[in-house]
């Protein structure tokens, strides 16, 4: 009921306009709707009576006051959904792609590859074309089987060939309490992975370094190579006393520490074990607690490349030796076990 007098309060502009007979059709469909949508609860819709709709949307500013059986969010969805369904296919990919290469032919490329391996993708392409197969040359190259190149001496492997005759170096810098920093400077034998020589300063100079390769080998102890990375402390004075030492120097590549990884991975170990646990307060505390350090690397820990020895080779206890003990080591960081009799 409030339903038809809202209707008829609508069309009285039109009843005393000069519409009436517009009116009252009017009138009469709206009746009709009303009852429609009292028996169906929700009508369906067809794609073109949503089409009909979007299209009066977008010609006619008056198309949500006709609405009666749809909401006009639900006629702008529809336009959303077809606006996104569009442009969805245009961008889809192409269905076709290239056609399927049969199984016998790839088993014949296969076959050519293998028992002729001088021959490559134009030679192949040029004997199926002349047994009547239509392929393209970079599908035959694409169906080939890949040859590996015969392999070059990688960088590990001179790393392990050379590794009596090989000692890295390198720096890593320590903060102290006094905001100052030091730089340290190891000095790495590849062979048992010992520490042979180290030093802390504050203004490293390219003299100061090479003075520490001379302090670290003397008495015709030089190695045949060292290994470095390219910074500039490593300077002409620095090359001239390796020259002089007989020492040949092999640099490494520019941004890449991976090429001197045993050094890398001692300063880790150092960082790890030690100086993130402990507040330097200057130069001389700073190689207090290195040496302290590396006589607990040397003797007691162990690594796994040396297949879990240390680098001063430990002997294996027997049970027999007496009960196991725990010795302290960098200040209680870490411990040794070792076994004595009672």
């Amino acid at each position: 009921m409030i339903t038809l007098l809202l209707d008829l309060l609508r069309i009285l502009p039109f009843l005393f306009g000069g519409h009436r007979q517009l009116a009252l059709e009017n009138l009469a469909l709206r009746q009709q709707l009303a009852a429609y949508k009292r028996t169906v609860p929700r009508p369906k819709l067809c794609t073109t009576d949503r089409l009909l709709w979007v299209g009066l949307a977008r010609v006619w500013a008056g198309w949500r006051q006709a609405l009666i059986i749809v909401s006009p969010d639900t006629v702008l969805r529809w336009q959303r959904r077809r606006f996104r369904e569009y442009w969805t296919k245009l961008s889809a990919r192409p269905t076709g792609g290239r056609p399927t290469v049969d199984t016998e032919l790839k088993a014949l490329i296969t076959r050519m590859a293998s028992a002729n391996p001088l021959w490559g993708a134009p030679r192949i392409h040029g004997e199926l074309m002349k047994l009547g197969f239509n392929v393209a040359e970079r599908t035959v190259s694409r169906l080939m089987p890949r040859r590996r190149s015969p392999p070059s001496q990688a960088w590990r492997t001179f790393l392990d060939n050379h590794v009596r005759d090989l000692v890295a170096l390198d720096f890593f810098t320590v903060p102290t309490a006094g905001l100052r920093v030091l730089f340290v400077l190891v000095v790495l034998a590849h062979h048992r992975r010992r520490v042979v020589h180290f030093n802390v300063t504050e203004h490293p100079t390219a003299h100061w370094t090479a003075q520490q390769i001379i302090d670290a080998f003397q008495d015709d102890s030089a190695p045949c190579y060292l290994l470095r990375d390219r910074d500039q402390i490593y300077g002409e004075h620095f090359r001239r006393r390796m020259k002089g030492m007989n020492i040949e120097e092999v640099v490494i590549a520019r941004h890449s520490p991976w090429q001197n990884p045993f050094a890398e991975r001692l300063i880790g170990s150092i960082r790890r074990e030690c100086l993130n646990h402990v507040l330097v307060p200057g130069e001389r505390h700073l190689r207090r607690v290195l040496v302290r350090y590396f006589a607990y690397y040397h003797r007691a820990r162990t690594h796994l490349s040396l297949a879990k020895d240390a680098p001063e080779a430990r002997p294996v206890e027997l049970a027999s030796a007496g009960r196991i003990v725990q010795l302290p080591e960098v200040g209680g960081l870490h411990h040794r076990y070792q076994r004595q009799a009672a």
